[in-house]
């Protein structure tokens, strides 16, 4: 006889555990234990029965998975909280007995922990690190647009600052940057790197009021993973461009508001050549110092110093570079060469004698992979040089920073971009200076102002830039002039032609960047117009023909039954008869314009009778339509029913929201044509 389970030791009860019951497992408090969840990547679950899981309960708490409390177990950040829990106890005795110097000892070693292992267990590769960034950058960002508090440490803000500054530093020298779009909640900048997209969000330059309800616990434990993050992830990307990580910071630049004119990229090779970065420099940095008298033994039995050998090793270095350059040289010249050959070979057409005449000649040119590659990167390279040949002057009221950052991501050089200096210091170029091409402000410019520098350099608004920018394109200048109605700042985020072929609004601007075909609010309105004259139209041949029926009924009865029915005028001898009326009314004149209204009802019956074919025809194909759908409708599941009744919602909500957005274009352009009147 099989052995009987017992109740809450196998299944769900075993599966999970209560919060309650992991804390005090882990033997933490409340606060640690969701630091130590944060920091390890630990979430809440949902078991499928609640009831088995709670051993029989039903009150409601949060569940985690028992593997995932058993591993936290061995973890070193929680032996770290207990020492620190210890250091605390201990730090507070002291105080309280007056033992000052045994209080600074304990200040001195007070228990610290790294989270470097905890970034290599949760990025395995760099590349994982990269899609969990975005994030952190927007949470770094935020902080570093907030004032110091007591609940904001003020080198907290400045750790973040120069993360951020180093992040946009390395985006500007890479031109990474790929769309920026001017939000109600903020900036949103996208960069491309390694192959991955990465979004984030960036604070307008606002005073910025935080509220007494957030729990900067918790916000202060995310931002400590993400600083360990993002600076792990710097130092890569700084080490695969050959740069020194982290770039030199010039501290009194930044306190003269320098911006990225406080940090100072190197190439890395010329830091080894200095003697930075080398063993001796981290073996002083991690703490050990390098030893004065070290010697190195030959087999000989001589003593050669340290210092020796590193000049033998320099001499060596230098003569095999030499050779070896030369050597390398001569190699990638034949490599060159035989690649060269290699691909005329491969790119040369042998002609075919079975082929055509006409058939030749569209082969005579074949696409190859090196010509899409370099197209490709043409186009990308002019891009990203999109502002290099112009000089720009940023006005004190616009935001220096962001605009500094979307021009020098696309190719503005900074020694072509000056600022007011009330925005700080570094400016290269002054107001005054005859080079300058473009001058961004955002308020009124006085006539005196804009006739001194005309025909010499533009004004443009702040917006200019950012259009530019995701245009990859110069923009003309005329309608973001000074005062000027902006156009409309359309998102880089959105597939315009998805949502076109999904039936979604897409405005007027949009459609014509894409090429598509008028706009969809623009093509009902000039149809809405035509129906409107064509009911006018209708209305004023009904009134006369009202008026000529009423008229004829009077005095020509004849007239009147054939206008009635102009169809059947012939047969029931309606058409001889006013006729006989016409010609014993007024002769030939009268005739004649009986004629013409009898032909103009006939063609309006003609008319008539033809439109409500159609629209019997339409009813009828629309009938038909109907019933297949419900047809096809019975014969669903239940599940795939629900499903399509689902997706025809959808489909009328996103009808209903653009027959709206059309709506409401059309009332403001008829509202903008009368203002012009």
């Amino acid at each position: 006889m099989a052995k009987m389970k017992q109740k809450g030791k196998s299944g769900a009860a075993k599966n999970y555990v209560t919060r309650n019951q992991a804390i005090k497992k882990l033997q933490v408090t409340l606060a640690d234990f969701r630091r130590l969840c944060i920091l390890k990547g630990i979430f809440p679950c949902q078991p499928k029965s609640v009831r088995k899981a709670n051993k029989g309960s039903t009150a409601p708490t949060t569940f985690f998975f028992a593997k995932d409390i058993a591993y936290l177990q061995h973890e070193p950040v929680l032996q770290s909280l207990r020492d620190h829990k210890t250091f605390a106890k201990k730090l507070s005795r002291a105080i309280g007995r007056r033992e000052w110097a045994a209080a600074k000892n304990l200040d001195e070693s007070k228990p610290t922990y790294r989270l470097d292992h905890i970034i290599k267990e949760r990025y395995p590769t760099f590349r994982d690190s990269l899609k969990d960034i975005d994030d952190a950058l927007s949470l770094l960002t935020l902080f570093a647009h907030l004032p110091a508090t007591d609940k904001v440490s003020a080198d907290v803000i400045a750790t973040c600052s120069r993360l951020c500054a180093e992040w946009q530093l390395y985006v500007m020298k890479t031109k990474a940057l790929k769309k920026v779009f001017l939000s109600i909640k903020g900036i949103y900048f996208q960069a491309e790197v390694n192959g991955e997209t990465i979004t984030w969000l960036v604070p307008y330059l606002f005073t910025q009021h935080i509220p007494s309800d957030i729990d900067f616990r918790i916000m202060y434990t995310f931002l400590e993973l993400y600083q360990t993050l993002l600076g792990f992830v710097l130092f890569k990307l700084y080490s695969d461009e050959n740069l020194v990580y982290p770039p030199k910071f010039d501290a009194a630049k930044d306190e003269q508001a320098a911006g990225f004119g406080a940090l100072t990229l190197d190439a890395a090779s010329a830091a080894v050549l200095r003697g930075e970065n080398t063993i001796a420099t981290a073996a002083i940095t991690n703490g050990a110092a390098p030893s004065s008298s070290s010697t190195v033994i030959t087999a000989s039995g001589k003593k050669v110093s340290a210092k020796d050998v590193k000049k033998q090793i320099k001499a060596i270095s230098k003569s095999g570079n030499i050779a070896g350059d030369a050597d390398e040289e001569e190699d990638d010249d034949n490599v060159d060469e035989a690649i060269a050959e290699g691909a005329e070979e491969e790119d040369k057409f042998v002609e075919q004698p079975s082929k055509s005449a006409e058939e030749q000649e569209s082969t005579e040119h074949l696409t190859t992979f090196d010509e899409i590659q370099a197209a490709s990167a043409a186009s990308e390279g002019a891009a990203n040089g999109l502002f290099t040949p112009y000089v720009f002057y940023i006005s004190r009221e616009c935001p220096r920073a962001v605009i500094e950052f979307v021009l020098r991501s696309f190719g503005a050089l900074p020694g072509r971009i000056g600022w007011d200096m009330v925005a700080g210091a570094g400016s290269a170029v002054d107001e005054d200076d005859a080079r300058i091409t473009h001058h961004i402000i955002d308020r009124p410019v006085p006539a005196s102002g804009m006739k001194r520098y005309a025909g010499k350099r533009v004004f443009v608004q702040p917006q200019y830039i950012v259009d530019c920018a995701n245009a990859r394109k110069l923009l003309p200048a005329g309608p973001y002039g000074p005062g000027q109605t902006l156009p409309p700042h359309l998102s880089p985020f959105v597939d315009d032609a998805e949502v076109a072929r999904r039936g979604g609004y897409v405005p007027e601007e949009a459609r014509e960047q894409l090429g598509l075909e008028a706009d969809a609010a623009a093509v009902a309105s000039e149809d809405d117009d035509e129906d409107s004259d064509a009911e006018l139209e209708a209305d004023e041949d009904v009134e006369d023909e009202e008026t000529t029926k009423s008229t004829a009924a009077s005095s020509r009865p004849a007239l009147a039954a054939l206008l009635a029915d102009p169809t059947d005028a012939a047969e029931a001898g309606l058409l001889d008869a006013a006729e006989l009326e016409a010609e014993a009314a007024g002769g030939e004149d009268a005739l004649e314009d009986m004629r013409r209204k009898h032909a103009a009802a006939l063609k309006q019956a003609k008319k008539t009778t033809k439109a409500s074919s159609r629209g019997a025809a339409a009813t009828t194909r629309k009938t038909e339509e109907q019933e297949a759908k419900e047809m096809s409708k019975m014969m669903m599941s239940n599940r795939q029913r629900k499903l399509y009744e689902k997706l025809n919602y959808s489909s009328g909500k996103r009808a209903e929201e653009t027959a709206k957005l059309q709506q409401k274009k059309k009332a403001l352009n008829k509202k903008a044509a009368k203002a012009n009147k």
